[in-house]
């Protein structure tokens, strides 16, 4: 019999899951939907106990393909969708459905924290999309139901204490909800006490740690012995890190999906960032990641193609774009189609094409799509540079590493090396790798990543191309200052 583990993803609009035996290789995959639950405008949830159905039934699917038959798991672990606030009674039941990492109903909330401590809080900018808003915001809208909160999690935190009966959160997650102090590395009881949270706090343990075994009588049910070891498991920007091989000082990722996202990694240390750069845990053991997020990455192209490229696929956009020359003739875009986090930190501004003349062709509007959105990720690289960090090499991961124009154009914007990899499963590896590194198949994660990960090819920076996109990228860093004031005004006016 081989021996495999299980890496659980759960993401926003599916679950996905895969085995991985100890030479990294994939033997078995399921992937099972989510609903969103959207009643209003800005407002974003899930049931959890759609999670936990979706997450037995696609353990289900594994144990039971034909890839397993002479396969045992000895392991599982998880990657989630952070920030999400899961409440639950003295019983352990959610109290109402989990609000999302995408929901933005809580600005009031948000300046209320602000009003306190300013505009960062435990190392981090206070935005919408974290947790302790959404928890005040329930608090102050739903008393009735905020008074029967015992304990708060985040979304994967309760898939894992459905399998186990274990109630606990990891550092890279918990990071992530502004009430961990990244200094001393407890709960920050004093923020949640200014403003009346109570003792809800769930104990902390390491990504690493074994925090149980599936319970007796659901391991039967869905194919698993109850001997099989639980690991705690990350956040999924943590998770898809260690997925693509980002564990030590200075590695970075680039990650193109409907958002997009730089990080880099940091060891041992707590570094205060400015301009809406967040300052996590990461997964493997001591070490840290900073981040900025692209709200509308990949969302822009998706927005290109429905908007003027509906009948072409992707791939004929980039070639079309590939024919036009750098600075796309002279066209900027500025990707806010969603409002912008990094550097901005923005809810109402909106994206804009500067500088269009009769001149400009599709091929034209495409490359400069391209390169706004490659723009808007090399702002979080420069503040992370501004903050003494070197970023000489860069991972590039999801629809961004598709296409070895687009790779090209990194290298050539970002000043930097681009490694593409030969395989990419994303948060889910990360997951299976921090349960494989839990059973000590491995004796550290630079063994694992080293078995795990391998780099398919390297993109040089062009030196001439990086000064020609230095001088666009000095103007496209002008265009929020000159338009953000126009996008609200636009944003009161009433249909």
């Amino acid at each position: 019999m081989e021996d495999v583990v299980l890496g659980i993803d759960l993401g926003t609009s599916a679950v996905k899951i895969i085995a991985v035996n100890r030479q990294g290789e994939v033997v078995a995959s399921t992937s099972e939907p989510l609903t969103l639950i959207q009643t209003r405008a800005g407002y974003s949830e899930q049931d959890p106990k759609e999670w936990v159905e979706a997450v037995t039934q696609g353990i289900k699917n594994i144990t039971h393909s034909k890839n397993m038959a002479h396969r045992v798991v000895k392991g599982i672990s998880f990657s989630g969708q952070m920030h999400g606030l899961v409440a639950l009674d003295a019983n352990h039941q959610p109290v109402r459905h989990a609000i999302l990492w995408n929901d933005t109903r809580n600005s009031e909330q948000c300046r209320q924290i602000k009003e306190a401590y300013g505009e960062r809080l435990n190392g981090n900018p206070i935005l919408e999309g974290f947790t302790m808003p959404k928890m005040l915001w329930v608090k102050q809208h739903e008393p009735d139901i905020w008074d029967q909160v015992s304990v708060f999690m985040l979304p994967k935190d309760y898939v894992r204490y459905y399998l186990t009966g274990e109630i606990h959160m990891e550092y890279s997650d918990a990071a992530s909800t502004l009430l961990l102090n990244p200094e001393t590395h407890d709960w920050a009881r004093d923020v949640g006490t200014h403003f009346g949270i109570g003792d809800i706090y769930p104990p902390l343990v390491r990504s690493t740690a074994c925090v149980g075994q599936v319970r007796t009588d659901l391991a039967q049910e869905i194919g698993l012995t109850d001997e099989v070891k639980v690991f705690a498991g990350g956040g999924d920007n943590a998770c898809g890190a260690i997925g693509a091989g980002i564990i030590n000082d200075n590695d970075t990722l680039c990650s193109i999906g409907t958002s997009g996202v730089v990080l880099n990694v940091e060891s041992d240390s707590y570094t205060e960032y400015r301009n809406n750069i967040h300052f996590f845990d990461h997964s493997v053991p001591k070490t840290f990641y900073a981040m900025g997020v692209t709200l509308a990455a990949g969302y822009s192209l998706n927005w290109l193609k429905k908007t003027f490229f509906e009948d072409q696929s992707f791939d004929d956009i980039v070639k079309q774009a590939s024919t036009s020359q750098v600075g796309a003739n002279h066209l900027l875009f500025a990707p806010y189609l969603a409002g912008e986090r990094t550097p901005h930190g923005d809810a109402f501004i909106r994206g804009s094409f500067i500088g269009i003349s009769g001149s400009h062709t599709k091929a034209d509007f495409a490359r400069a799509v391209l390169e706004g959105i490659t723009f808007s990720l090399y702002d979080s690289i420069q503040l992370i540079r501004e903050a003494g960090k070197e970023i000489t090499h860069i991972t590039s991961i999801g629809g961004g590493a598709k296409s070895e124009f687009w790779l090209q154009m990194q290298a050539d914007i970002f000043n930097a090396t681009i490694r593409k990899l030969k395989h990419e499963e994303g948060p889910s590896m990360g997951a299976a790798m921090i349960a494989a590194y839990g059973l000590e198949w491995f004796n550290s994660f630079d063994d694992c990543v080293a078995q795990f990960i391998e780099i398919e090819r390297t993109f040089e920076p062009n030196k001439e191309k990086h000064d020609k996109y230095e001088a666009y990228y000095n103007i496209y860093r002008q265009i929020y200052q000159q338009t953000h004031h126009l996008t609200e005004e636009l944003l009161k006016i009433e249909d």
